[in-house]
């Protein structure tokens, strides 16, 4: 009996003194893990939603970059901090979804992190190095088919979206070609700027100002709906290859053991971010596509990101993607 009122009472203070701590969270800043290259889409979107959440609760937030082996290094990173919510993560698509079919990670993917909330999602464009002959798609596909046994695709980092779009470009058109891994999607862009790759799948917010800029070719957005950024950028049904759609999303999570009250906070404060007209912009700007406000829950990404794997691990593994 007496063991058993003392586990009663020491829950009990438990209970509280974590409702304190959370009560008075945040006191000090935050550390938004971003486990992919600074100039890519995480590290930019990172940026803008810890502006955005700061702002909601009262505390920088300040985005760190730990890159490495297709963002696992991060992720990893983020999985051993303290559950004290001063270590948030941000993740997407390649690191939260399909490295689990590719590395072998020394975390669990469901089950070593807590949700906290999806942000947006977004299209890749095709792109080319400036001097590639071809004018369009149809081209572009016939140079590639060609061309193929002397063609580099960059990518930024096996396991990430760039890089399992670029296979399955490869199989939408019946052809192969060497692909070259880079440490984010900024480097990768770089490499095409220079030339010292051909072809890149890469997102609208980096590619658009270089194609305006005349530094590359862009020759169709992998969605059903053209860019309200760049209008004039045919998708894919419409330059001659119909239904090739892949798009990628990104989301915040925290250490498994987070308290949930300090995970609620967390959630109000993207809510509220993403609500935010200036947060807003900045991410339609980047061709964002904002998830509704019942879809920013934390049970919705824990939901989303369960159907997310069992829809792409058994396509990667066919495809025999794996670590290099």
């Amino acid at each position: 009996m007496k063991k058993l009122l003392f586990g009663a009472a020491f829950a009990a203070a438990l209970q509280v003194t974590t409702g304190a701590i959370a009560q008075g969270y945040p006191s000090h800043p935050i550390v938004m893990v971003a486990p992919l290259g600074v100039g890519g889409s995480t590290d930019v979107i990172a940026r803008i939603i810890a502006q955005g959440m700061g702002q909601a609760l009262g505390q920088t937030i300040v985005v760190e970059n730990t890159t490495g082996a297709g963002g696992t290094v991060g992720e990893g990173r983020i999985a051993r901090a303290a559950p004290d919510g001063y270590t948030i993560g941000i993740g997407q698509w390649g690191t939260n979804v399909a490295n689990g079919a590719i590395y072998p990670l020394s975390y669990d993917l469901m089950k070593d992190f807590e949700p906290v909330g999806l942000i947006a999602t977004q299209p890749f464009l095709i792109d080319a190095r400036k001097s590639m002959p071809a004018n369009n798609l149809k081209e572009l596909i016939a140079w590639l088919r060609t061309n193929g046994d002397k063609t580099n695709e960059g990518h930024s980092g096996v396991g990430t979206p760039a890089h399992v779009a670029g296979l399955l470009f490869q199989k939408a058109i019946g052809t192969n070609f060497t692909m070259v891994p880079y440490r984010g999607a900024g480097e990768s862009a770089q490499a095409l700027v220079a030339e010292q790759i051909d072809v890149l799948l890469v997102t609208p917010a980096i590619s658009v100002g270089q194609m305006r800029a005349g530094a590359i070719k862009v020759y169709a957005v992998t969605a059903p709906r053209r860019l309200a950024m760049a209008p004039e950028i045919p998708t894919t049904d419409e330059a001659g290859l119909p239904g090739f759609y892949f798009s990628f999303w990104h989301a915040i999570w925290v250490p498994k053991g987070t308290p949930k009250d300090i995970i609620a906070k967390l959630n109000g404060a993207l809510v509220k971010a993403l609500a935010s007209p200036a947060t807003r912009e900045k991410l339609i700007g980047l061709s964002q596509e904002i998830f509704p406000v019942e879809q920013q829950t934390p049970e919705a990404l824990r939901t989303f990101q369960q159907s997310e794997i069992d829809k792409w691990w058994p396509i990667i593994k066919a495809a025999n993607i794996k670590a290099e």
